[in-house]
């Protein structure tokens, strides 16, 4: 699973790099069809010769509105460049390595659920007609931690009941460890970036104060230029933190789930134990 991280963080950095120096190419080749389609305006607004119809108004029209109304992949772009581009790729690392975590936990806890009342329902059939070997079985060939703790449950069948116990409140601990593996990564990812926001500001503020000092004058648009970078970084840290926010509170909320399930069948397991032990009492 390590591997699978490792693999895919490099992968989305190496498509997140590409997608940078294309779209850098876009843009260059956008601008000078922008220049192109404008020219091409001007020239049909300013003929006297062309008779006008209502497709070519109609194509003048839209391509004025979409200069002027871009869309919010183009803006998110356009801020993040102004952002300055070297250091807003720390805050889209922290993002991609953030999501590669989350996408993680989430792959994994998903294929940890079952639906363990069925299970249990089963498991308790089995053991109570005898059938220790064929629960085992069944507890083998399902996945999650929940069938886990039912089998290391099964394992010592006929040791006593607070020996059972004991192991099986082992054996969730471990779970629920391997449950929160990562999680740790992902909190660290939220708090690196919105910090990183902030230090962009701190960054912006004193790039706007070296202008004015080389300026020699307090001019207001060199001071918004600095602070505008400022605030684009804090933002855009901001943002990231929120979306990783979002993917963890989820991943938590899975994560109470499936130990709220394996404590419950811990508790079903110990009855159902016990009523095989009453059961085989006089045997």
């Amino acid at each position: 699973m390590k591997k699978l991280i490792a693999s895919f963080a490099i992968a989305t950095i190496l498509f997140a790099c590409f997608s940078l120096s294309v779209q850098a190419q876009n843009d260059t080749v956008s601008l000078s069809e922008s220049k192109a389609d404008t020219a091409i305006i001007d020239e049909v607004l300013n003929a006297d010769s062309i008779t006008f119809d209502d497709a070519a108004l109609a194509s003048a029209d839209s391509l004025l509105m979409a200069e002027d109304n871009p869309g919010l992949h183009q803006q998110l772009k356009k801020k993040f460049i102004e952002g300055n581009p070297a250091y807003m790729s720390l805050v889209a690392l922290v993002l991609v390595l953030g999501l590669a975590f989350c996408i993680e936990r989430i792959i994994y806890l998903s294929l940890s659920e079952v639906n363990a009342k069925k299970l249990m329902a089963d498991v308790e059939e089995r053991v109570l007609k005898g059938e220790i070997e064929s629960a085992k079985s069944l507890c083998r060939e399902t996945r999650g931690p929940v069938a886990s703790i039912c089998y290391q449950g099964l394992l010592r069948i006929h040791e006593s009941v607070d020996d059972i116990e004991r192991s099986i409140i082992s054996y969730g601990s471990v779970q629920t460890a391997n449950l929160e593996k990562g999680c740790s990564w992902i909190t660290l990812f939220i708090a690196i970036a919105p910090s990183l926001g902030f230090l962009g500001t701190v960054i912006g503020m004193v790039m706007a104060f070296d202008q004015v000092q080389q300026a020699g004058d307090l001019n207001a648009s060199v001071v918004a230029a600095g602070m505008k970078v400022a605030l684009i970084t804090t933002i855009f840290g901001i943002i990231v933190a929120l979306i990783l926010q979002v993917f963890y509170s989820y991943i938590l909320t899975k994560i109470e789930h499936l130990t709220s399930q394996m404590e419950e069948s811990a508790i079903s397991l110990l009855d159902t134990i016990t009523k095989y032990k009453q059961l085989n009492k006089g045997n």
